[in-house]
């Protein structure tokens, strides 16, 4: 009797994990169909010559690395491209320690100011850019209008109409959306940590740097190390903040790796060129989510 009620649970449970996969099925056609296939496309483009409709035309094995590697442009944007996110990350990161630390404070609207807060975060990023960007505007934006009031300066700049004034431009965007996003993963870290240890911090006279370094910093250190990877995966792929301000402008001088690639794949129909730039950059991004995973994983160890 026990032999045929095991064999029974056995039966059922297989059919539940053949039943289980089954559901699964239509997720994992999806994760191939929208992840693996684009990848084994553009890897085929980055060693293929390629038409102007993106079509492969004939086999070039690693020309198309050694033409793209001993371009000067692309090492300069590269390093652009590295500098925005760190400049980015660095600023969000600190930013949103120290907004979080405020919001953590009680003190009467507590709640009405962490609703406002999110708001450049919960907004969509492209309409988010754009109302900067007329903030921007030479002309009748708010920025130069604020300055020309003010008595400041009567000849405010063309802020994204240089170089290097684009640039900071455009990170400044990024930075003021990406801030809510750090704050609030930081707020939700601290929420979390026992009062137990601030009151008896309290109790030995402890002031609030200690309390922040000795307390806070080390009991959210999991979350910091996980959203400052994400920052700056995220930061690392921002399309829309270049774009949308200076669409690489001027003389392609605010371009990072990802409005590159966009350029050459849909401008200039340079597609073999902006596929190897597209493997070079998903490189890039896993040698980054590597070495964090690792020295996480090290640490829990």
């Amino acid at each position: 009797m026990a032999e045929r009620a095991l064999f029974a649970k056995t039966r059922f449970q297989a059919k539940e994990s053949r039943l289980a996969y089954l559901l699964l099925l239509p997720s994992v056609a999806c994760i191939l169909g929208f992840m693996v296939y684009p990848l084994i496309s553009v890897g085929l483009m980055s060693i293929f010559r390629t038409n102007r409709l993106g079509w492969l035309q004939k086999f070039a094995g690693l020309e198309n690395y050694y033409s793209v590697m001993g371009d000067k442009e692309f090492w300069q944007i590269t390093g652009r491209s590295i500098l925005w996110t760190t400049l980015a990350v660095l600023s969000k990161t600190i930013f949103g320690m120290v907004i979080a630390l405020l919001l953590n404070v009680k003190y009467f609207g507590r709640k009405i100011a962490r609703m406002l807060f999110i708001a450049p975060w919960a907004s969509s990023v492209p309409i988010s850019v754009l109302l900067w960007s007329w903030v921007y505007h030479p002309q009748f934006g708010l920025l130069n209008h604020t300055l020309k009031m003010t008595g400041i300066t009567n000849n405010p700049p063309v802020w994204l109409g240089y170089p290097l004034s684009g640039f900071i431009a455009a990170i400044w965007v990024d930075i003021w959306i990406g801030i809510p996003f750090m704050a609030l993963v930081f707020l939700a870290g601290m929420q979390a940590i026992p009062e137990d240890l601030y009151e008896s911090a309290d109790m030995d006279g402890v002031n609030a740097f200690q309390k922040f370094y000795y307390i806070t910093l080390p009991s959210i250190r999991r979350i910091l190390q996980i959203s400052t990877l994400l920052s700056a995966l995220w930061t690392f792929n921002d399309f829309n903040s270049i774009y949308i301000l200076t669409a690489g402008g001027p003389v392609n001088m605010t371009d990072i790796l990802i409005t590159s690639i966009y350029k050459n794949a849909f401008v200039y129909a340079r597609f073999d060129k902006a596929a190897v730039m597209a493997i070079i950059t998903f490189i890039i991004l896993t040698i980054l989510s590597s070495i964090y995973a690792r020295h996480y994983f090290r640490e829990e160890n």
